[in-house]
């Protein structure tokens, strides 16, 4: 237990150092504290990206889906990764030229373009921002206050208030720049972590073979290469995600890592840097949760199979590694969070406090403290959380972004419309529990998509007299 408390302290420190020396590089300023001045290169843009991106629920969520699920967990990573490589090619590196030229420096702030009536569209995603994706950063944090209560049995309190704590002392120092760079030593960690515990417990459970021959003997379902049971068919369930994966075009701490690229023409080297890893990270997470459910058949939460069979297979030191992996997918995420929700409160929902760097500042601890009281309050699934924040942020904010990028007329009346219906649709989706057969992201956008093309039809149909 030392050696693992020692190890991880030690891989805490150095994100941390990391995250203050790129302090010293930084310039006092909001574009700077916001976008690290549209400087950072593709290999940091990639791996801050993809730490971000799958964070937490790399780590438990996908793992505990894999264990619950079996070998159907493949299509959600596959189609997840067509998706989000769809959004790569087609809209980012449009949005990274756009961004610029309209001088735009915030999510909200892009979407809204100056055009008249530009604040009530500003308010309005902002606001989405700020609920959503501050639910989305404290499914972080209870995610690694999780990991932490598994390996040293504290009460999740404690993990939650350590993570914040983190995320202040270097965002709070370095804004965005802070953020991609500990998120690029983060995502090292975590490939490392991964590919460890994948090797071993693959071995522990007599290869491959032996895990889908055991995963058979239990449940024959685990087996099935299609899930079974969906209501409407394979396909419906498959493009879902699909949409899901391209649905990172309305993430905010996403979609800011694109406009802080250096270069538009660099943009296809940061895509295919970030898909390679990410499949690599996503295929390790399923195989170790398939294994995990041979090796420890009776876990109460699935979401924890990873930390389980870390602390049974792995020496001490290795179980620090693993735990720091988790913690850093975690933190990599809501260390971003909370500065697209910081950058939305004070850019574009009070933009009296644009223009001070210090008050700027202090909405990075507000938000902080706000994510920190639902997380401590909040002891849901992370997958469940996750999976919704995603959603609302795809929907009400995705279609739009599209529209942006690729320079579209979109009136400050059908914005509106747009977004909210986006975020309606999705929501009374759940709420029928219809997300098992078609995940709510498909509906969700596709209904904004159905209210711009009515917008554009009534403007282009002629007045009668």
């Amino acid at each position: 237990m030392i050696s693992t408390a020692l190890t991880f302290i030690g891989f805490v420190i150095l994100f941390t150092v990391v995250g203050l020396y790129s302090s010293t590089q930084k310039q006092d300023t909001t574009a700077d504290y916001l976008l690290a001045g549209r400087t950072v290169g593709p290999w940091l843009v990639a791996l801050s990206a993809l730490s971000t991106g799958q964070s937490g629920f790399l780590f438990t969520a996908q793992v505990g889906y894999a264990y619950t699920q079996g070998i159907s967990s493949i299509w959600l990573a596959i189609g997840w990764a067509i998706g989000d490589y769809l959004s790569w090619l087609l809209v980012f590196k449009q949005l990274r030229e756009t961004s610029e030229a309209s001088d735009s420096e915030t999510v909200p702030a892009f979407l809204a373009q100056k055009q008249k009536g530009h604040r009530l569209i500003s308010a309005v995603s902002a606001l989405i921002t700020i609920f959503f994706l501050g639910a989305y950063a404290a499914a972080q944090l209870l995610a690694g206050s999780k990991a932490l209560s598994s390996i040293f049995g504290w009460n999740y309190a404690w993990g939650v208030i350590i993570g914040a704590v983190i995320v202040v002392a270097y965002c709070f120092s370095g804004g965005i720049r802070a953020s991609i760079w500990t998120d690029a030593v983060q995502t090292v960690v975590m490939i490392g972590a991964l590919l460890v515990l994948l090797f071993v417990t693959v071995d522990a459970a007599a290869g491959i073979g032996n895990i889908y021959a055991a995963l058979g003997d239990a449940d024959s379902r685990l087996v099935a290469l299609f899930p079974p049971d969906l209501g409407w068919g394979f396909w419906p369930f498959f493009i879902g995600w699909i949409v899901a994966g391209f649905g990172g075009v309305g993430q905010p701490h996403i979609v800011v890592r694109a406009m802080a690229l250096d270069s538009a023409e660099h943009m296809g080297k940061a895509r295919d840097i970030r898909t390679i890893c990410g499949l690599v990270t996503a295929f390790s997470a399923i195989a170790i949760g398939l294994a995990g459910r041979v090796l420890l058949p009776q876990l109460d939460d699935p979401e924890l199979a990873l930390l389980a069979l870390s602390s049974d297979l792995l020496p001490g030191v290795l179980v620090g590694v693993m735990l720091a992996g988790l913690f850093a997918a975690t933190i990599s995420t809501a260390d971003s969070q909370i500065l697209s929700c910081s950058a939305a409160l004070t850019q574009d929902l009070f933009p009296k406090m644009s223009h001070s760097y210090r008050l700027v500042k202090v909405g990075t601890l507000v938000v902080t403290a706000i994510v920190l009281a639902i997380a401590l309050a909040n002891n849901e699934s992370v997958f469940r959380l996750i999976i919704f924040a995603w959603s609302i942020l795809a929907s009400g904010l995705g279609v739009l972004l599209v529209l942006r990028s690729w320079q579209k007329p979109v009136s400050t009346a059908c914005a509106i419309t747009m977004m909210l219906a986006g975020v309606a649709v999705a929501v009374l989706w759940r709420q029928a529990g219809l997300s098992g057969d078609l995940y709510e992201v498909l509906p969700g956008m596709a209904a904004g998509l159905a209210v711009y093309a009515g917008f554009r039809l009534a403007e282009r149909r002629p007045v009668t007299q």
